[in-house]
């Protein structure tokens, strides 16, 4: 039985156990489709503290119009699901906005946005046996090092725990990593071509099994970079959206780097979050629908 978004709080605060039931009853499907490629929207921001998408600082921070953007996502056809921290998988789950939709876990979010701490980035959300109690498909790790900051090898040492304990349960994890540097107190993810496949070259080696490993990768300017980039690796890689801003124009440029990059080998899908959810025309149905064209 699902319920409606006005009604999650009544069940939360009566029925916690429904959260459960719900999961146990959940129709799965194999992470990649007969389309062969994978289209996941991502909606784990809010709860690093990152709430804002373009111009606006909130735009996140409305639970129930967050859930109906994420259900309008989940409804068009060949999107496969959805990346969230256990509280918006659950609510999800028990508006029955799951069936038949890839389930990814977020894993670490103890690096809050803007925080001194950001880059010591506990694991703070989903663990590999929650992922696996709840039914849920694969989960998602995001590894910010910063040579500078030695919260980044704590990190580092926990990710590679974490992909361990996921290959434990033959689950996949989606390992998004960066090279960043603190500029004027804040941290800032270093998107240079050569960056990114130093990202990459360290994020493929972690871990004692590879054979469960994802990356999630950003998309350089420069077509021809990216080629070269993804030659780092042989694990199969989904490209990240990321917030492409408040103008239409940034939009279309985002959707060309995709195309470009989506033609690569190695080059699976698109996870992306923001720029589907909340595109600069405000219409998510047409942004998810050409996201799905390009595939």
């Amino acid at each position: 039985m699902t319920i409606r978004i006005s009604d999650i709080v009544k069940v939360r605060t009566r029925h916690p156990e429904a959260i459960e039931e719900a999961a146990g009853r959940r129709a799965r499907r194999p992470l990649i489709g007969t389309s062969g490629r994978l289209l996941i929207i991502a909606a784990d921001h809010p709860a690093r503290g990152a709430l804002a998408v373009g111009g606006r600082e909130l735009a996140m921070a409305n639970r129930a119009d967050l859930l109906e953007r994420l259900c309008l996502a989940l409804s068009r056809p060949g999107v496969d699901g959805v990346l969230g921290t256990a509280d918006i998988l659950e609510d999800l789950l028990l508006i029955g906005a799951l069936e038949d939709k890839v389930a990814i876990g977020s894993m670490n979010r103890g690096g809050l946005a803007g925080a001194g701490f950001e880059l010591d980035d506990r694991f703070t959300g989903h663990r590999a046996q929650d992922v696996a109690r709840l039914g849920f498909d694969a989960g998602k790790l995001l590894l910010r090092i910063d040579y500078e900051d030695p919260g980044s090898l704590d990190t580092l040492h926990s990710a590679a725990r974490a992909i361990d304990d996921m290959a434990a349960h033959r689950l996949p994890v989606f390992v998004e990593p960066f090279i960043s540097r603190r500029v004027a107190g804040r941290v800032r993810n270093d998107l240079s071509a050569h960056a990114i496949t130093r990202s990459i070259a360290i994020a493929s080696g972690l871990a004692g099994t590879s054979a469960y490993t994802w990356l999630k990768v950003p998309v350089t300017d420069d077509p021809e970079d990216m080629a070269r980039v993804m030659e780092t690796s042989t694990l199969p890689a989904v490209l990240l959206g990321g917030d492409v801003g408040k103008d239409v124009k940034d939009q279309e440029r985002a959707y060309e780097k995709w195309r470009h990059a989506l033609k690569l080998p190695t080059v699976q899908g698109l996870v992306v979050g923001r720029s589907l959810l909340y595109p600069a025309d405000g219409d998510v149905a047409a942004a998810v629908d050409t996201a799905v064209g390009l595939l």
